[in-house]
Parts: C-alpha cells; sequence; structure tokens
C-alpha cells in the first residue's frame, strides 16, 4: 500500500545580528541541497547581506532565488525574501546598532509572515539582546517578544535534544528577582504548556514531568528556604489534580547528576542557569531552543552570536541544524495530532494490518 507522502512545510529562517553567525550558518546550512528535501526554507533579509558572507567562504557553493511574494515560492531552492534594500555597514564581530535594527526588520518580516500563515514555522538566528533594542522591541528575547506578537497569555523557553528537554519557569531575568518570580501560578501555568505540548507537538500521550527546586537540595525540608514546601510543593499537586503526572521537587545537583533525566520527558527547572548549564553540558552541541505555547511553531539554535568567531568561518552548524529538523518534526506531529483529533476514527495499525491479512489467509 503506497503513503501519502508528506508535504513539506515552508520554513522562514531570521538572519539574527548582521555581524554574527546567523547568516554564516545559514549559508553553510543551505548549501546542503538535501534539506530541500524536507523543508522549503525562506530566508529574511536581503541580497547585499548574503553576498558579503557567501564571499568570505568561497568553497561553499550555496544558491538561492529572491522570493518577491510569499505565495510564489520555488520548492525546489532556497528563497531569499528581501527585507531591505540599502546598503548596510558589515562588521563581523562588532555590536552595532545598525546590526541591530536589520535584525529587527528580518524578525519583524519573519514573524508576520508566521501570523499569516504564509510560513509554516519559524527557525531565529541569534540576535544580541542590547543592540535590537527598539520601540518595537522591549524585551529580554525571542520568547517574550513572540508570547507578546501572538498576544497570549504565557509560553514556555523549553531546550530540547533528542529526548532530552529542559523548560524554564523563568528565562532572562536577574538572580536577584528569582526568587520573587518563582509562583505557584506560575508553575502551574508552566506545566500545563508543557503537558499539552509534549503530547501534540513531540507525539507522548501521557508526558512524565520532573520539577526540580530552587533551593539547594530542594531546601532540606525548609532548613535552606522554604518556597519548596509553600511555593512547589503545592503548584505540583494543583498539576497532578489537573491530570499532569508532575513529579518532584528535586534536588538540581543531584537530578542530572544521578542522569534522573533519562526517566522523564521534560524536566522543568526554576531559573536560566540551573536549567540551561546542564542541559547545555550534556547536549553536545545539538541542542534547540522551541517555543512551547504558540499557535505557530518557532525554534532556534541554543547559542548566541558568537561575536568571537563571527566572519572567520569557524562557526559549526549542528545546532543551528538540529533547529531546522525539530522545527519540521513538530510542525508534522502537531498536523498530525490535529488531524486525528478532528477524524477521531480508530486507526488501523500496522500490527491490525497483520492481524487481518492472518486472517485473509486462514479463510482462504
Amino acid at each position: 500500500m503506497s503513503m501519502t507522502p508528506i508535504p513539506k512545510p515552508v520554513i522562514g529562517i531570521s538572519c539574527g545580528d548582521l555581524n554574527g553567525i546567523g547568516l554564516e550558518l545559514i549559508i553553510k546550512t543551505f548549501s546542503d541541497t538535501r534539506i530541500l528535501e524536507l523543508c522549503t526554507p525562506v530566508i529574511f533579509a536581503s541580497n547585499k547581506t548574503i553576498n558579503f558572507y557567501r564571499k568570505s567562504m568561497p568553497d561553499i557553493n550555496f544558491n538561492y532565488q529572491h522570493a518577491k511574494e510569499l505565495n510564489r515560492l520555488n520548492i525546489k531552492q532556497v528563497n531569499l525574501f528581501n527585507c531591505w534594500e540599502e546598503e548596510t555597514a558589515i562588521n563581523p564581530g562588532q555590536l552595532t546598532e545598525s546590526a541591530g535594527k536589520y535584525a529587527m526588520l528580518s524578525l519583524q518580516a519573519a514573524v508576520s509572515a508566521l501570523k499569516q500563515k504564509q510560513i509554516e514555522g519559524l527557525v531565529t538566528a541569534p540576535i544580541h539582546k542590547k543592540n535590537i533594542q527598539s520601540a518595537e522591541f522591549t524585551f529580554s528575547g525571542h520568547t517574550p517578544y513572540l508570547k507578546n506578537v501572538f498576544g497570549v497569555n504565557d509560553v514556555v523557553m523549553m531546550l530540547c535534544a533528542g529526548n532530552f528537554r529542559v523548560a524554564l519557569v523563568t528565562e532572562h531575568i536577574p538572580v536577584s528577582d528569582i526568587a520573587k518570580n518563582i509562583t505557584r501560578e506560575a508553575i502551574v501555568s508552566k506545566l500545563v504548556i508543557m503537558n499539552k505540548s509534549l503530547q501534540r507537538d513531540f507525539g507522548i500521550d501521557k508526558p512524565r514531568i520532573a520539577v526540580l527546586g530552587l533551593n539547594p537540595h530542594a531546601g532540606d525540608e525548609g532548613l535552606v528556604g522554604n518556597e519548596e514546601e509553600t511555593i512547589i510543593k503545592p503548584a505540583i499537586k494543583d498539576a497532578k489534580n489537573n491530570n499532569i503526572l508532575a513529579v518532584g521537587p528535586y534536588s538540581a545537583d543531584a537530578f542530572f547528576a544521578r542522569r534522573y533525566h533519562d526517566r522523564f520527558d521534560a524536566v522543568l527547572a526554576m531559573y536560566h542557569d540551573q536549567g540551561l548549564i546542564p542541559f547545555k553540558a550534556l547536549a553536545t552541541g545539538e541542542g534547540v531552543n522551541f517555543t512551547a505555547g504558540l499557535p505557530a511553531v518557532r525554534t532556534s539554535p541554543d547559542h548566541g552570536v558568537a561575536f568571537d568567531i563571527a566572519g572567520k568561518n569557524k562557526a559549526d552548524t549542528s545546532s543551528f541544524i538540529a533547529a531546522i529538523f525539530e522545527c519540521v518534526d513538530i510542525i508534522n506531529r502537531r498536523n498530525a495530532y490535529d488531524e486525528n483529533r478532528a477524524n477521531p476514527v480508530r486507526k488501523i495499525t500496522a500490527e491490525s494490518f497483520a492481524r487481518m491479512e492472518d486472517e485473509e489467509i486462514r479463510e482462504n
């Protein structure tokens, strides 16, 4: 029996900071035309910025087609949507106001296309949080910006590497502000979003989620801080009352050291470094940042602009390629989940087919 091929999703790519490694990653990644078998990419940048970096990598064969309209893409080529026409000053490795301005133009165009469903997913190259600040961007990163643009109540920053997933209650805030932002409501909100995303975006029917404590040794029964007793444990109980299989709180150091994360589908950390230091140490360069809770799919590599190696043809594409694969996979899984919910007909599995064939053989 022939299978109906899954249509290739259209994936938008924002270029990030012009002086960072984003454009180098894009050119290197899409020089391998095999990726066109999985998706139709649309780069939101400009011809002149692409050519600046392409000239610095003469050994890489990268080709693209101009896309003047997003509803008329070439599905067999890389498409470039020009977000600006003017010359731009590019100074690899330098923090400049100009580079932030054009990173914003790229992001705005890509997100607009995502909202209008002209593209099905978005992979964002790294921005620098300082020079992108403007009247249009007053956020600490992509995640809160996308939450605001899509008008959702909450989102979850989730780092993924295969079956290893770490999510955060608080993201890019000062350490001095962490404790006051750890609330029962915030934890429950994150767990609800995670649970739904693990089902819809990752195909896990009954997700198991580990919750970390805030304090050393998860508070030692209230001896080293009381947030675990007064906030985190009640939030876990609330989640369980909502049919979410959340377990904890666990002491963060022992949890990762003993590889307890292998026993769970995802881990909810209380703050940025608590979750991301072990994730980046264990994910070996292929981690992906996924924004759970949005109506559209957005991923990114799990690293920054890397000014120290920008323009030197040294950038490793592993995380960026993984972000594209994850974006495509989540779109396909989400579509399959939604289709199954809309058409709740019993699926005939391979096992069912085998049983039917056996019965047919016996009858004949």
